[in-house]
């Protein structure tokens, strides 16, 4: 019988099958990864880079990077926590996050990952940009100055709902999310509450209208625990 393939996480043996990435083989393994756009679900993307790991002295994705026998990995180390934590305050401050009375306040990937990190402030200054607000729908509303741009709703919306409402467009800080309807407008849009790009928003972008507090604050996942210890993906 050969041996099984494995790898080193932070000094931790690793094991994973062939074509597994290193975040699918650490999550298999009960070690979080930090991460914002991977979802189990779709295919890596790499975007966010908030999962990004030191591999033989070089920074990588792991949520797109095959692992390999007898690769060295490192993920907790100070200088990678502080880059996470620097990338998370950049999303913080290139949007309008509001956390005390977001609709989204401990359900919330991003809001998660800031407490995880350690992160007291935004560091940077905040760019305060104008994002409109689509509240045209009866039963869903987008918020774009919450989005982070991680691309989950267009691949659910185009991939499972097989609807294709969502989309990315503009350059820069000007990139945001687009409606794919002839206004622009979610109201001329095939949305429905119960899409799939409506629940794997991973922050309060993509909300139903009047259940934002049915589950109470205080009762929410990770006002009850911390990311590492309930890290399912929405």
């Amino acid at each position: 019988m050969s041996e099984p393939l494995t790898f080193t996480l932070d000094g931790q043996a690793i094991s994973f099958t062939p074509g597994q990435t290193v975040m699918q083989a650490a999550t298999a393994a009960g070690t979080y990864i930090p991460h914002l756009c991977h979802h189990a679900d779709f295919d890596p993307i790499g975007s966010c880079k908030v999962c990004s790991v030191h591999v033989n002295g070089r920074l990588m994705a792991s949520c797109t990077l095959p692992a390999s026998a007898g690769m060295v990995v490192e993920s907790e180390t100070t200088e990678l926590q502080t880059d996470r934590k620097r990338l998370v305050q950049m999303l913080f401050v290139e949007g309008n996050h509001h956390c005390p009375f977001c609709e989204k306040s401990g359900n919330c990937h991003l809001q998660a990952l800031g407490y995880h990190l350690g992160m007291q402030d935004t560091h940077f200054m905040h760019e305060y940009p104008h994002h409109a607000v689509d509240a045209s729908h009866p039963e869903v509303w987008l918020d774009r100055s919450r989005c982070v741009l991680c691309e989950l709703c267009v691949r659910a919306s185009r991939e499972v709902d097989g609807k294709n409402v969502f989309a990315i467009g503009g350059r820069g800080l000007k990139t945001e999310l687009l409606v794919n309807s002839p206004s622009g407008l979610l109201k001329d849009s095939a949305i429905a509450p119960t899409d799939r790009a409506m629940s794997i928003c991973p922050v309060g972008a993509l909300m139903p209208k009047r259940q934002g507090f049915i589950i109470p604050i205080g009762q929410r996942p990770y006002d009850q625990a911390d990311i590492a210890q309930h890290p399912e993906d929405t």
